[in-house]
């Protein structure tokens, strides 16, 4: 029995150090003068005062995941609350996605990865998103450019969110051949790298070596 009970714990052991060798690292770093509330899925959420860093481990092979930050939150101590942008149905601990407008770091972990950040939900805070030094970035203080009709409480919207309709939003006849619009034009002309509408593959779509770890700066 006792033989059978240490085969057991080395079992449970290697197990545990193959989960650990599997887990890849996002590490979520505030250098905005300002305490932000970043979130995951998966991952939950945190608090993040400037100059901290919130390390996030996910599966290898997550696919379809995304990081966020939220801004003028205030949750109790039971973390509840709400968040000016990026609010996730008032929860500190996401488990859905974020309100718009909310910058977005986008990936899906395979061989190689795949990472972009995304405006297609509209900008509340400045990000790069880096393996090794590389990677897509969007440092332009867009809330401070941006147009009019588009200005929200804490950041800048999206023509979709703003507006609704086929072409703005990418659907009806134009879900497979989405054209850009002055809306997204003004976004890609601000973060080259960024996706600006939902159809922008061509230069917004960043590979990495499968098994590296991430920097997501807010701010950078």
């Amino acid at each position: 029995m006792a033989s059978l009970a240490k085969s057991s714990v080395l079992l449970l052991a290697v197990a545990l150090f193959a989960a650990s060798a599997d887990a890849i690292t996002f590490n979520v770093i505030n250098r905005c003068t300002d305490t932000l509330w970043p979130a995951a899925l998966p991952g939950g959420g945190a608090r993040l005062d400037p100059g901290q860093t919130w390390p996030v481990e996910v599966p290898a092979g997550t696919a379809h995941a995304r990081i966020w930050a939220r801004t003028g939150c205030t949750f109790d101590g039971s973390g509840h609350g709400t968040c000016q942008t990026g609010d996730c149905g008032g929860a500190l601990e996401c488990t859905v996605s974020g309100q718009t407008p909310a910058t977005l770091a986008e990936y899906t972990l395979g061989n190689p990865d795949y990472i972009d950040i995304s405006l297609v939900d509209g900008f509340n805070v400045p990000m790069s998103f880096q393996c090794s030094g590389k990677g897509p970035s969007c440092t332009a203080d867009i809330n401070a450019q941006c147009p009019a009709e588009l200005k929200v409480p804490g950041g800048c919207a999206s023509a979709c969110a703003k507006f609704g309709g086929d072409t703005y939003c990418c659907q009806g006849p134009y879900t497979d051949k989405c054209p850009p619009t002055d809306y997204s034009k003004f976004f890609k002309g601000l973060c080259p790298d960024a996706y600006s509408y939902a159809k922008d593959d061509q230069t917004s779509t960043f590979n990495c070596p499968q098994g590296a770890n991430y920097d997501i700066v807010l701010c950078p």
